[in-house]
């Protein structure tokens, strides 16, 4: 299956500017054979959208999201967006369209609410693991944050997914100085598909943006005369600058295409389920996992009583 990501740089709050940038590159990239095409996290909205969240958010029914699936006939695509729910909740979500109709739209379930992130704030967590079928692969779709929790990745294996998608927003310096995004990010996206014997698409973006609400955290000078070395969390009032570095990994853990850091860019690649047969002969991690032990463990943590640990 051949897979296009597109690096993109979403204008920030510009829905219409940006379907039109998505729209061209569907366009783009079915003239090159794509079957499956990725775009980052928030994609139709930029990422620091602040209280005005709720101005820049579709209905899973609204015209310009029926648009964006009529263009992908002939192929599929993954597009993050802010989705309006009928209840009138808000989700991080992404749009997953195939041959000109909707699949669904995956809800982001794990919120960060720390350092310059505030989703939590707007957003309402989703609640399921969706897997897709596409020709002959399962599909699991996660976006940025779902993968620094363990436990969700793990259960799209359990659902038996072939391919990550991940879409994420991801600047260089959000978590402070002391911490690298860029790497961090590199060393996740190969440990999930070493492991688990699964490919996974990792798109970021590009472009530069800053919060809305303009604050201090704290005094640094004084916190470090106070506790020297202690960890400083990232301001609040500055710029942020996503890196992209958008990549495809295969089944070995092996980075085998990757875009071009801090500019928008077009990886395409073939992916293969021969390729996943051979990782799963070789290395078979997860042969012997039992998902029915995890859940009688987990039930037993969870609702142990009292003083009934067991004791060897």
């Amino acid at each position: 299956m051949r897979v296009a990501v597109c690096q993109t740089a979403p204008v920030l709050l510009d829905v219409k500017a940006n379907i039109e940038n998505i729209l061209a590159h569907i366009h783009q990239c079915k003239e090159k054979g794509a079957e499956l095409i990725v775009f980052p996290e928030l994609a139709l909205t930029g990422y620091f959208v602040g209280l005005d969240y709720h101005k820049v958010a579709l209905r899973i029914d609204s015209a310009e999201i029926q648009q964006l699936t009529a263009a992908t006939k002939g192929t599929a695509a993954v597009i993050g967006f802010i989705e309006e729910s009928q209840s009138m909740n808000f989700y991080n979500s992404a749009l997953v369209a195939v041959d000109g109709e909707i699949l669904f739209a995956y809800r982001k379930l794990n919120l960060p609410n720390y350092g310059v992130f505030e989703e939590r704030k707007y957003f309402a967590n989703g609640k399921h693991i969706r897997v897709f079928k596409l020709q002959d692969f399962n599909v699991s779709v996660f976006i940025c944050n779902d993968l620094w929790h363990p436990a969700l990745p793990y259960l799209g294996v359990t659902e038996k997914a072939d391919i990550f998608i991940t879409i994420f927003n991801s600047t260089q310096d959000s978590m402070g100085s002391e911490f690298s995004n860029i790497e961090s990010w590199e060393i996740i996206n190969k440990f999930y598909s070493r492991i688990f014997g699964i490919y996974n698409i990792c798109a970021n973006r590009v472009g530069e943006e800053s919060p809305g609400e303009k604050r201090q955290l704290s005094d640094d000078n004084q916190i470090q005369k106070d506790m020297p070395g202690v960890f400083l969390l990232p301001e609040i009032n500055k710029s942020y600058r996503f890196w992209g570095g958008s990549e495809i990994i295969n089944p070995f853990g092996q980075q085998i295409y990757k875009a071009k850091l801090y500019e928008p860019d077009l990886i395409m690649g073939e992916v293969s389920r021969d390729f996943i047969r051979r990782k799963k002969i070789l290395l078979p991690y997860l042969r012997n996992d039992d998902p029915y032990f995890t859940n009688r463990e987990l039930e037993r943590i969870l609702f142990k009583k009292p003083g009934t640990d067991d004791v060897e």
